[in-house]
C-alpha cells in the first residue's frame, strides 16, 4: 500500500514483508522481491503491489 491507515505499533522500519503471495525485503529502503507463493508469478505480484517493487535478479518460489 501507499499509505499505512492502520496505527503504526514498531519503533523500527519494517524490513522484511511475507504474505501468501510474496516476500517482500526492503534492502537500502527499496521493496525487493525476494520470493513468490507457490503458482504465483512475478507479474500477479506486481499487480498487486501498489509500491514501486524492484525485482531481485534470482526471485525463487517459497517453500514450505
Amino acid at each position: 500500500m501507499k499509505e499505512c491507515k492502520l496505527p503504526i505499533t514498531s519503533l523500527r522500519p519494517v524490513d522484511l514483508v511475507v504474505t501468501e503471495l510474496a516476500v517482500i525485503a526492503f534492502p537500502d529502503r527499496r521493496a525487493t522481491l525476494l520470493e513468490t507463493g507457490p503458482g504465483v508469478t512475478v507479474a500477479q505480484v506486481v499487480a498487486a503491489t501498489e509500491a514501486e517493487l524492484e525485482i531481485s535478479e534470482s526471485v525463487s518460489e517459497m517453500t514450505f
